[in-house]
């Protein structure tokens, strides 16, 4: 093909994505890279999350705090590894070398479930269950957590405006085909059978970024491949002390445990009421995966016609708003009708909600602080602290219940929390502009991006970098 005909395809795609997007001609081949490899990494996620979600169900709602528990030590144990990882080798060798791991991990799940482990209800399945519900977990916390990280790396504030939506399309379409082909292959050729697949997905999207040449569209004053061969190096511990030091990121990581809070309390109570509505393993995860799939229908409507519109016209504010918003009229819908169709319907408009919505914008967030705090800060923020917030909320929803709270009353204690959400996330989408036209008046400064980096007052954990470049 020539490279006339080659401009021609462009050109046409360009314009045809124009029309849903608001990207640059310059800046559809990484947006297209971007999208793809988002869709094979939350694919390979949704194949195996409603099975996880089955586990859940059949272990009982007392078994989930120990679950979560089990949780968060695999984050505690996995990020000094990734940020040592970080710390050593170029950050484009971290990502693909982060994934084979886990799909190395899924091949041994298969091998002793395949052929070590008894039948459904022997011990042995009991306690492999328990221990694939803890790795799958961890596993969506660093999935999702290290595709951001390299976005955040690559696009500018005011490109991750534009762009974050519609590479989010490609996480949801990817979550629905995954949702999907669990739901029709599963009872044909068995769960475990899908581990395979979920392995062959992660390889999928690992050779979406190493095989297609990434191309550079910002303005960095090093020479070409210089930054994807920079080492950020530091402390494996970066990530907790400059989250303790930044406001910030402090401010960031109160948001996440906000979230994960009502996310917990939400997720007990579909447990409790799935698991005395649907008495089987396959019913449950079968009604699991028609609740996924209404979320990431709504998600992909949302994504493709409103999110770029949100953030663009209303501002980050209104984005980080929506959730806590949705949150507050929710729980106490729930609080006053605690029934199935309640929480189904809370479940699909708050997952909805926070995939097409508030993931983009959080995204966002980390646009502006520091590169080594985008590989160590938020992998820490996006894993431990979330994970550290459903264990909260986790021995929270105990407590509550424990003082005599049915699903009702706890629900009603989720509405002032949410209130306090709102409030945080208007604060830090205010910072995060201040921030960002602070970067933005670095960049295009008389004296270069590169004058005093990482000198004078805006210096420091979680305060921003003067240059970026996308992919």
């Amino acid at each position: 093909m020539t490279s006339a005909t080659e401009g021609q395809h462009e050109g046409r795609l360009h314009r045809l994505l124009r029309r849903a997007v608001d990207v640059r001609a310059d800046e559809v081949r990484p947006m297209m890279i971007s999208f793809f490899f988002f869709f094979f990494l939350l694919s390979s996620y949704f194949v195996l999350r409603p099975i996880r979600e089955a586990v859940a169900a059949a272990s009982g709602v007392t078994k989930l705090p120990w679950l979560f528990m089990g949780t968060l030590a695999g984050t505690l144990i996995c990020n000094p590894l990734f940020s040592g990882l970080v710390a050593r080798l170029p950050v484009r060798r971290v990502i693909p070398i982060s994934y084979h791991f886990f799909t190395a991990s899924f091949l041994v799940f298969y091998v002793v479930l395949r052929f070590v482990a008894a039948g459904e209800g022997s011990t042995v399945a009991l306690w492999m269950g328990r221990v694939f519900y803890v790795w799958i977990t961890v596993y969506a916390l660093f999935n999702t957590s290290i595709f951001w990280t390299l976005m955040a790396d690559s696009w500018r504030s005011e490109q991750a405006k534009r762009v974050f939506g519609f590479i989010g399309v490609g996480g949801t379409a990817g979550s629905i085909i995954g949702s999907a082909a669990t739901a029709s292959l599963a009872p044909f050729v068995g769960a475990v059978n899908m581990l395979l697949v979920s392995a062959v997905l992660i390889e999928l999207a690992v050779l979406t970024i190493t095989v297609f040449k990434l191309e550079s569209t910002a303005h960095d004053v090093r020479p070409n491949g210089a930054r994807d061969r920079e080492v950020i190096g530091g402390s494996v511990w970066a990530g907790f002390t400059h989250v303790v030091h930044s406001p910030y990121l402090f401010g960031i990581c109160i948001f996440q445990i906000l979230y994960v809070f009502g996310s917990t309390v939400l997720y007990f109570a579909q447990a409790d009421i799935v698991g005395h509505r649907y008495t089987t393993m396959t019913a449950r995860t079968a009604i699991s995966a028609d609740l996924e799939l209404g979320a990431q229908t709504l998600t992909v409507i949302t994504q493709l016609f409103f999110t770029g519109r949100i953030l663009r016209w209303f501002g980050l504010v209104v984005g980080l708003a929506v959730l806590p918003v949705v949150s507050m009229l929710g729980f106490g819908v729930l609080g006053a009708f605690p029934v199935f169709a309640t929480v189904a319907v809370f479940s699909v408009a708050r997952r909805g909600m926070n995939f097409a919505v508030t993931n983009p914008a959080v995204e966002v967030l980390f646009t502006v602080v520091r590169r080594e705090d985008k590989y160590k800060a938020k992998n820490v923020i996006e894993t431990f602290v979330y994970r550290g917030g459903d264990q909260l909320a986790a021995w929270s929803y105990a407590g509550l219940a424990a003082l005599g709270l049915g699903l009702g009353g706890i629900s009603f204690v989720a509405v002032p929390i949410s209130a306090i959400w709102l409030g945080l996330a208007v604060w830090l989408g205010r910072r995060q502009a201040q921030l960002a036209a602070g970067d933005a008046a670095r960049q295009y400064s008389p004296s270069g991006p590169m004058s005093g980096p990482m000198s004078g007052p805006m210096s420091g954990p979680g305060i921003v970098e003067p240059s970026r470049q996308p992919l």
